[in-house]
């Protein structure tokens, strides 16, 4: 029998456990994600196509650069990002992984000051997969997760405390969950991924000392930052939660991006969590973005260190960067 929503235009059409539809699937969480779809996925599809618009420049050689429209921004030395939010202020060690239950709890324990619990590139995007994790997310915030291994070990979070500040990376904007029509139409799995962990932890996450804590990945213009702070401030809104509560990390890892970093922060402002470099993702993208221009042809990977001319002045920039806007 397929999923029954309770929720007039959605529709499920995954497989859903009996646990996953009583923890994550509710018709009030659902509902909100219906309002960020029927509120956001067309921006979301028109930033798509001005992906595929720049693409056409840059194929017919005009090369990524600094906006012209944005100067003032970068001129303008007196704007301020937010301060760290309660849990951010030490990230000098920061594990990743995917959002398998034995792994979010062996993260959280590890000893590192912040966990990236990974929707995006380390976790297999089946529906099972993600409705998994997140009610392995919801069990963490909750301070509730514990798991059994095959062979009868005990996997527990430990009792004094020192555990990593958690902080979700959902799918990038370009991705879809298809297994989720709103009014027929696929939706965002970047709007599902936030809605779902969003609804259910952001009051309990503020309860237990820190917050609903985002990495934003994938981005390639400011226009897609001004997007996710328009979810942020809706979603806050809709719940009752303070302006500024949710709080964001922009991934730097496509080349459009490395042109727009003060422009991210700016956008988020009140919500913004500061920059990361993504490695493997940025050296993807020059490759991907200047695909027709024979001078930006890379060696073997493996001779593209981070010491490496641009990759070098791409981290120099984005700590530069961050040290400006505080």
């Amino acid at each position: 029998m397929p999923f029954d929503s309770k929720v007039p235009g959605v529709t499920i059409l995954g497989k859903v456990t009996p646990q996953q539809a009583q923890e994550i699937l509710t018709p009030e969480a659902l509902l909100f994600v219906a309002t960020l779809h029927r509120t956001f996925n067309a921006t979301r599809k028109t930033l798509l196509q001005k992906r595929v618009l720049r693409q056409q420049q840059i194929d017919q050689g005009i090369l990524p650069d600094f906006l012209p429209e944005t100067r003032a921004i970068r001129e303008d030395i007196a704007w301020k990002g937010a301060i760290p939010a309660p849990g951010l202020a030490d990230r000098r060690v920061e594990i990743t992984g995917p959002v398998d239950r034995k792994m979010v709890i062996n993260a959280l324990n590890s000893g590192a000051a912040t966990f990236m619990a990974d929707f995006e590139d380390s976790n297999s995007p089946t529906f099972d997969n993600n409705l998994s994790g997140l009610v392995n997310m919801k069990d963490a915030i909750h301070q509730r997760i514990s798991y059994t291994a095959p062979n009868g070990k005990q996997y527990n979070i430990r009792k004094d405390g020192k555990v990593a500040t958690l902080i979700v990376r959902p799918r990038g904007w370009h991705l879809d969950e298809k297994h989720v029509l709103i009014d027929g139409e696929v939706t965002s799995g970047s709007l599902f991924d936030f809605a779902l962990y969003f609804f259910h932890n952001a009051k309990k996450s503020v309860d237990i000392g820190i917050g609903p804590y985002f990495y934003l990945p994938k981005m390639e213009s400011h226009l897609e930052a001004r997007l996710w702070n328009d979810v942020f401030n809706l979603s806050q809104d809709y719940i009752g939660m303070p302006r500024g509560t949710i709080r964001g990390t922009c991934l730097i890892e496509t080349i459009m991006a490395a042109f727009e970093m003060e422009e991210f922060i700016y956008e988020l402002r009140e919500h913004s969590a500061g920059l990361n470099c993504g490695r493997w993702d940025y050296i993807f993208s020059v490759i991907k973005k200047l695909r027709q221009n024979p001078k930006y042809v890379l060696p073997d990977r493996s001779d593209v260190s981070m010491t490496t001319p641009f990759m070098d002045a791409y981290v120099r920039l984005l700590i530069k960067t961050c040290h400006k806007r505080g």
